[in-house]
C-alpha cells in the first residue's frame, strides 16, 4: 500500500491551490475511471489526489444558444442521454454511448474522457515491465516499432511512438471543431480542440497542451445544421465494452444530394484524434453517391504507413468512413 492523501475541492480555485500547493506528486480525480487503471499498474503513483467531481456548476449541460455546453464534469452518461444532444447530434451522443461500459459512463466524466491516455498493451506493460516505451519511460526506446502492432496507429506515428489515441469522445469533438475551456493558475482561456493533442514527435509523453494545473472546466460545441445529419461509426473486435479499431464522425450540411459542407475525423487509427481536411475537400460541392464517398475515404488515408501487422486498418478504415459518409447523407432525406 502507498499512503497518499485526499482533499474534496468546492472550488476550481480552491483545487488548483490545492494541487498547486499539493506539488509534484497531485493529480485531478473525477471519475477516476482512467486514474485508477493506471495507478493499479504502477504507471501513475500520485501521493495526494485533489477531487473535482462536484465543484459548483461543473456538471453543467447547456444546450442553449448558439452552442452546446458541457462542464467537464458532466458525466459521459448524462450527455449521451439528453434529449437536444441525442436527437439534433447523435454523432455526439454515439461516441459517449459506444465507449466503455454503462457503468463507467455512469461514474466518467466528459473533460476527464479527453485526458485519458492511451491503452497501447506495451505502455500497459506497466512501470516495471519488460518492454521499453517512451510515453511511459521517455527516452527509452518503443517496443511496438516493428513489434505486435495490430492495434497500432497508421497515420500521425513518429520514430518514437505509434500508439493510437483512445478516445471515441474526441474524434466526435474534433469533427464539430468543439471548443475547450481550461482554468488555471492565471485564469480561464479557450482552445480549439485540435491544439488540445500533441503529436507524439521524439517526446510522446508530453500528450496534451495543457498546463498541468490546469483543469478542463468546459466543452463547447458550436451548433451546426450539420448535426443532425451525423454519425459515429465504430469498428471493434467485439461489440461493447471495446476501443476502436477503426472509428469515424462524420456531419455533413446538405443541398438536396450534394454535399455543401462536411466534417470528418478518424478513431482508432491515428495518435491523436484526426481530422480528415482531405476527405471534407474532397466532399464539399460534391453529390453524394458511393463512389465520391469512397473516393474522399481513400484520401482521408492516403499518407497512411502500416507496420508489420496493421496494414488491414487502412482499407477497412477508408469502407468504414465512406460506409459513415453515405449514412449521414441519408438522414437528410
Amino acid at each position: 500500500m502507498k499512503p497518499l492523501s485526499y482533499v474534496r475541492a468546492g472550488t476550481t480555485r480552491e483545487a488548483i491551490d490545492a494541487f498547486v500547493a499539493a506539488g509534484d506528486g497531485a493529480r485531478y480525480i473525477a471519475g477516476g475511471t482512467n486514474l485508477y487503471d493506471l495507478m493499479k499498474l504502477g504507471i501513475e503513483r500520485p501521493a495526494h489526489l485533489i477531487d473535482i467531481a462536484d465543484l459548483e456548476g461543473a456538471d453543467r449541460i447547456d444546450t442553449d444558444g448558439d452552442r452546446l455546453f458541457f462542464g467537464g464534469a458532466a458525466l459521459m452518461a448524462n450527455v449521451a442521454e439528453d434529449s437536444v444532444v441525442s436527437r439534433d447530434y447523435p454523432v455526439l451522443a454515439e461516441s459517449l454511448s459506444k465507449a466503455a461500459s454503462q457503468q463507467l459512463r455512469n461514474m466518467a466524466t466528459v473533460g476527464g474522457n479527453l485526458l485519458q491516455r492511451t491503452r497501447c498493451p506495451y505502455f500497459r506493460n506497466g512501470a516495471n515491465g519488460t518492454y521499453p516505451c517512451n510515453k511511459r519511460e521517455p527516452g527509452s526506446g518503443c517496443a511496438a516499432l516493428g513489434g505486435l502492432d495490430r492495434s497500432q496507429a497508421v497515420l500521425g506515428a513518429s520514430e518514437a511512438c505509434n500508439a493510437v489515441s483512445p478516445g471515441d469522445w474526441p474524434v466526435a469533438l474534433m469533427a464539430m471543431d468543439a471548443a475547450i475551456e481550461l482554468q488555471g493558475r492565471d485564469g480561464t482561456r479557450v482552445i480549439p480542440i485540435s491544439e488540445l493533442y500533441r503529436p507524439p514527435s521524439q517526446t510522446p509523453h508530453l500528450e496534451f497542451t495543457i498546463g498541468r494545473e490546469e483543469i478542463v472546466t468546459g466543452i463547447a460545441v458550436p451548433k451546426t445544421a450539420a448535426g443532425r445529419n451525423s454519425i459515429y461509426l465504430k469498428v471493434r473486435d467485439r461489440e461493447s465494452y471495446a476501443f476502436a479499431l477503426v472509428s469515424a464522425a462524420v456531419a455533413l450540411e446538405m443541398d438536396g444530394d450534394r454535399v455543401r459542407q462536411a466534417h470528418v475525423a478518424l478513431g482508432g487509427v491515428a495518435t491523436v484524434p484526426w481530422r480528415a481536411r482531405a476527405a471534407e475537400a474532397l466532399l464539399r460541392g460534391r453529390t453524394l453517391d458511393r463512389e465520391g464517398a469512397l473516393a474522399a475515404a481513400k484520401a482521408a488515408f492516403a499518407d497512411a504507413r502500416a507496420g508489420r501487422h496493421n496494414a488491414f486498418k487502412i482499407e477497412l478504415g477508408a469502407r468504414t468512413l465512406a460506409d459513415a459518409i453515405i449514412t449521414a447523407g441519408s438522414k437528410s432525406r
